[in-house]
């Protein structure tokens, strides 16, 4: 239990201090922070309370306007700061506590403070992890019969993403334009405007820690101490601008435009109650990819949809982390066994998060399936895309024997495109 109040309902529990990075009216310097309750714990104002043997000499990373240089220390650091945050934190250690005057600088209410970007994300790779996401969206372009690609079961598919148009949740996102085919068409000229088939991906995204010389690959064994932590991402997507530029090299202008993630990272640690026995893989994959350990997490996701026709959000899918077939180890060591080397702050995404069952999609075009079948969102409104002013909103959370630990949302709204 925290000294600090906690609701029933708050996802920032002293189970799970995620960490962030805000500013204030009073003191507009971003600075890491820990998300407690409603309020923000300023890390920077408590660093000479970390007198660990890593940490007591490394302070000045909490002092920094980006989380990169705390990633870095390395598993043992973080470990070492979680466990004197608990303390400091709880009914019974008054370091903090007792101290009513630093209590009183170092606690901020959340609606008092901006969030920002939690990291400098020098790179960023989506996966394509969910085998219902791959299956489904195979089924509607190739066919049941050749859902899956023949590599897909072999290894973790992924793309290099766009990493400067990575925002934190609540920055709005303009509807990108770009040259599409247009499937009535009888002409071989494209199009060029805005997209008109616009959606979002149900994605989770976990942040790099310490990284990897280059040409030395990040055994699956030890990739656990590279995962610094996770957060909730919505990949957008202009579905029309991507199926014309897709051929040969993959994606580029139809998802290079927005990517949003929210703000606390969830450490790793605080995952750990929720754990879940990795999904059975079929065929076994290659000797580099294989790991016994349980590295799957019970994480329920929700996704809610706000329209200007509806006075309130609607609930238009729900999933779980745990349906990925990949997991973020097998994700981390495919990525390194060539020797590509990672860097603190680099994001790796899990690619688009569905279930087994319609109402656990995780994009539009699945949930309205390729826009044949509308989704219902009350009063007559329906969608089949993303409309201008539609605002989507990611929600996660995981509860167990009591203990509670959230991700908060992440949420975005779209903007009508820029005119040329």
């Amino acid at each position: 239990m925290s000294f600090v109040k906690v609701a029933d309902d708050c996802p920032f529990t002293i189970h799970n201090l995620p960490y962030g990075i805000f500013s204030t009216p009073n003191n507009p310097q971003p600075r890491p922070g820990v998300a407690i309750g409603d309020q923000i714990l300023d890390l920077s104002l408590i660093r000479h309370l970390f007198k660990g043997p890593i940490l007591s000499s490394k302070t000045d990373v909490f002092n920094k306007p980006v989380l990169n240089d705390f990633m870095a220390l390395g598993n043992e650091a973080w470990k070492e700061a979680r466990t004197r945050l608990q303390e400091l934190l709880g009914t019974e250690c008054n370091d903090l506590k007792g101290n009513s005057d630093l209590v009183s600088w170092a606690l901020t209410p959340m609606d008092c403070a901006q969030l920002h970007l939690p990291a400098k994300i020098g790179d960023y790779t989506d996966f394509y992890s969910s085998i219902h996401h791959a299956t489904n969206i195979g089924i509607m372009f190739r066919g049941k019969e050749n859902a899956l690609m023949p590599n897909w079961k072999h290894i973790p598919v992924g793309y290099h993403g766009r990493a400067s148009s990575i925002v934190v949740s609540g920055t709005p996102i303009h509807r990108p334009c770009g040259q599409m085919m247009s499937d009535e068409s009888t002409s071989k000229t494209p199009l060029y405007g805005p997209s008109g088939v616009l959606d979002f991906e149900l994605e989770m995204a976990f942040f790099v820690g310490p990284g990897n010389e280059l040409g030395k690959p990040i055994p699956v064994e030890k990739a656990h101490e590279h995962i610094f932590g996770f957060v909730l991402m919505n990949d957008w997507s202009a579905r029309d601008i991507q199926k014309w530029e897709y051929v040969p090299l993959g994606p580029f202008l139809g998802k290079n435009f927005g990517t949003t993630i929210s703000p606390w990272i969830v450490p790793t640690e605080a995952l750990l109650p929720f754990i879940e026995t990795n999904v059975d893989q079929d065929p076994q994959p290659l000797e580099y990819l294989r790991h016994s350990d349980p590295f799957n997490f019970d994480i329920n996701l929700e996704v809610l949809l706000k329209v200007n026709e509806l006075p309130r959000p609607v609930t238009i899918s729900r999933s779980n982390y745990k349906h990925l077939y990949w997991t973020a180890k097998q994700q981390l060591a495919h990525h390194t066994i060539s020797g590509c080397n990672m860097r603190p702050g680099d994001l790796l995404a899990s690619g688009t998060i569905s279930g087994p069952t319609p109402d656990s999609f995780g994009c539009m075009l699945e949930l309205s399936w390729k826009g044949e079948k509308p989704i219902e969102l009350g009063n007559g409104v329906k969608r089949s895309f993303i409309q201008d002013g539609d605002e989507v909103i990611l929600r996660g959370c995981c509860e167990k024997n009591g203990i509670r630990v959230g991700f908060g949302s992440c949420s975005g709204k779209i903007l009508p495109a820029h005119p040329l």
